[in-house]
């Protein structure tokens, strides 16, 4: 492709290449794709994948590759100082046939275009591409179904890329676009906010759902102009009125979720809607905390009712709980509306705030929020339930932190529990303790509302132990109660034995007497299942036990966690009981070649196995030497992982050999690169 081909020929050449890239025949794939590379850096090319992205009539999967080409283009060649960068000649034709028209009919497409023009526009917008702005507003307006939600789609793109810009000069482009366009931006959302509102009473849900598109659209607009757009927003009164308008926006949105109902093509677009709106509020809360002081009350009363009122049934769903929770968590602990110690110190906005949290959370506010929290939110579900059953493992890592558990409702509701329990613990305090009262004495096995009560409760008493340390004397409570609680064999008692044991592990460090410590071992043996052994032994046996038994890679890992405890602890006195575990370890070595993580939990068993056997490791060397050859070399991928423990082991291993071995020395051509 060059300046002087005929640009209809080179259409046809390249649009060979892209088609022939889209072949799922590799012997065709690839010599396409090292055609396609070579002709990045040619003048013209961008411009012949713009005329065949922007052709409708060809293949879909030919029309993505081009945009996918020539998106990729920007990035390596568009800026003046990149190698083979694009001349300003052809920027310009290409700026100009890129927003020549929003038709584009393939939804998938339409999104990587507007994504390709905001690439543009980061680089290019205002100075270069002044007009860009001013013909996506035309655009917006325009009467044209698809034409205004094309046009619309870029804009938010581009507002979303300019918006992200953090150099001094780039955001004070963007504040002077934002107060420009600010009014027409808000009237657009205001206008699809209410034909979508109209079309739902109407039942017209074709239409409705038309509307709803171009309300996310132009709200993910606002969100970004109103968060990032003005350096005092308090000072703005059309932010400010959009901001209360979207607590009226709020309740008219849960209340459609009603009307809609679940099965509705509407129902999720309406959610993700829903989840937005909050999202504007949390956003402006963590970077305008003094600007959001007048949205305090609102922000609570509004949180509070839907969560912990019956206002809140029948429309709220599990993320809109979430971010509520996060918004009183927020604004709970944020430090800017906290007054100084010294009260003379403090500034007059943190009083401010200060004085509209201490006038909402009243007494009877803050026991209901208390006792809603344990006695409705800390319950375990039936799904939580049925998961324990058929799959204890998972369940066990969701529980203490698996990749799901931090965007689910039960950490956010602990989260709030320990945040509210921390700021106005005089008050919640006495509520918690009167609960721990009710449920005092062995529960009924046969009634599980109250099985499922006193694991709340509980719960709630081992989150709150550092505040508790006054008020509860742990070391009789374990003697009086909980001690016997252990003791329940009854199989729908394993709820309450899982948690007291947890609960104790919590207090542990807490409050616990040291010669309370071998009646829980007992305990904790005998719910291991085999209590007829010596401590050590049986603690070292019953662990290999369940390190062999389990299959979660995470589970695998806690268990040669508290593996490696209990060798540090006893250091030679280990030496009789790692028979098994030193021939298990190459196995799961082995078995563990795909997960980094673990091998590097069995580069710290090691470690302390090493250090425990002293210099009878010797005998562990036909497994140690090349586990600590691979994790050393650097020529080996996994080194990024294994390094860090390998060195140490390596280093240990050494400190712990009775002699030099030629095996050992081997390693030694590692160090070279390593140093």
């Amino acid at each position: 492709i060059y300046p002087a081909m005929d640009v209809d020929s080179a259409s046809s050449v390249v649009l060979q290449a892209l088609t022939q890239a889209t072949s799922q025949d590799t012997a065709v794939l690839k010599p396409a794709e090292e055609q396609l590379r070579q002709w990045e850096t040619q003048p013209g090319f961008y411009s012949v994948l713009l005329n065949i992205f922007n052709n409708h009539t060809l293949d879909v999967n030919v029309r993505w590759l081009a945009v996918l080409y020539f998106k990729n283009g920007i990035d390596r060649y568009w800026r003046r100082v990149a190698p083979h960068a694009l001349s300003e000649e052809e920027k310009t034709s290409l700026r100009a046939g890129l927003i020549t028209n929003f038709n584009e009919p393939v939804n998938q497409i339409a999104t990587q275009i507007a994504v390709l023009i905001a690439k543009v526009a980061r680089l290019d917008c205002p100075r270069q591409w002044p007009e860009l702005i001013p013909i996506l507003l035309e655009s917006v307006k325009g009467q044209d179904g698809l034409l205004q939600h094309r046009a619309l789609l870029t804009f938010y793109h581009v507002t979303k890329t300019l918006a992200s810009k953090r150099l001094a000069q780039d955001r004070r482009l963007f504040q002077d676009l934002a107060s420009g366009i600010y009014s027409f931006a808000c009237s657009l959302w205001s206008h699809h906010t209410d034909c979508f509102l109209q079309q739902v009473c109407a039942r017209d849900e074709a239409a409705a759902l038309n509307s709803l598109e171009r309300t996310l659209l132009s709200l993910k607009v606002l969100r970004k102009l109103t968060v990032h757009g003005f350096q005092d927003p308090q000072q703005n009164m059309e932010v400010m009125g959009f901001l209360n308008a979207v607590f009226e926006r709020l309740k008219q949105f849960l209340e459609c979720c009603r009307q809609v109902g679940p099965e509705s093509p509407c129902r999720e677009k309406l959610e993700k809607t829903i989840i937005l709106y909050t999202k504007v509020l949390l956003d402006f809360l963590e970077d305008h905390a003094c600007a959001f002081i007048p949205l305090i009350q609102r922000s609570l009363e509004f949180a509070v009712t839907y969560v912990f009122t019956p206002a809140g049934e029948g429309v709220t769903f599990e993320r809109f709980i979430v971010q509520c929770m996060n918004l009183i968590k927020m604004i709970v602990k944020n430090d800017a509306y906290k007054p100084a110690k010294n009260i003379d110190e403090s500034k007059p906005e943190s009083l401010e705030a200060h004085k509209i949290k201490t006038a909402f959370f009243t007494h009877p506010t803050l026991t209901e929020i208390g006792r809603r929290l344990v006695s409705h939110y800390f319950l375990l579900t039936e799904e939580e339930l049925a998961m324990w059953e058929e799959d204890p493992e998972s369940f066990a890592v969701e529980e203490t932190g698996g990749d799901s558990w931090k965007y689910s409702l039960r950490p956010c509701t602990e989260v709030l529990f320990l945040e509210i329990f921390h700021n106005y613990s005089q008050t919640l305090t006495p509520v918690l303790l009167d609960m721990v009262q009710n449920l005092q004495g062995p529960t009924n096995v046969e009634d599980p509302v109250q099985l499922l009560m006193k694991d709340a409760v509980y719960n709630a008493v081992g989150l709150a132990a550092y505040e508790l340390f006054d008020n509860v004397d742990f070391d009789q409570w374990f003697k009086n109660q909980l001690l016997g609680e252990l003791q329940v064999s009854h199989h729908r008692y394993k709820l309450i034995r899982r948690r007291v044991i947890w609960l104790i592990g919590q207090w542990i460090s807490v409050k616990f007497k040291s010669d309370l410590r071998p009646l829980l071992y007992e305990v904790i043996l005998s719910l291991m299942q085999d209590p007829d052994l010596v401590y050590l032994e049986s603690i070292f046996g019953l662990l290999f036990q369940l390190l062999q038994q389990v299959t979660e890679c995470d589970t695998k890992m806690q268990v040669l966690h508290v593996i490696s405890c209990v060798i540090e602890r006893v250091n030679t006195q280990i030496r009789p009981y790692v028979g098994c575990l030193v021939q298990y370890l190459p196995l799961l070595w082995k078995q563990s070649e795909e997960h980094n993580m673990l091998r590097c939990a069995i580069l710290t068993t090691l470690i302390h196995l090493v250090q425990g056997l002293g210099a009878e490791s010797k005998n562990l060397y036909p497994f140690l030497l090349p586990v600590i050859q691979l994790s050393t070399d650097v020529s080996q991928p996994p080194h990024v992982y294994l390094l860090e423990d390998g060195l140490e082991l390596w280093l240990v291993t050494l400190e712990n050999s009775p002699a030099i071995t030629p095996e050992l020395l081997r390693i030694f051509q590692n160090m070279s690169a390593l140093l």
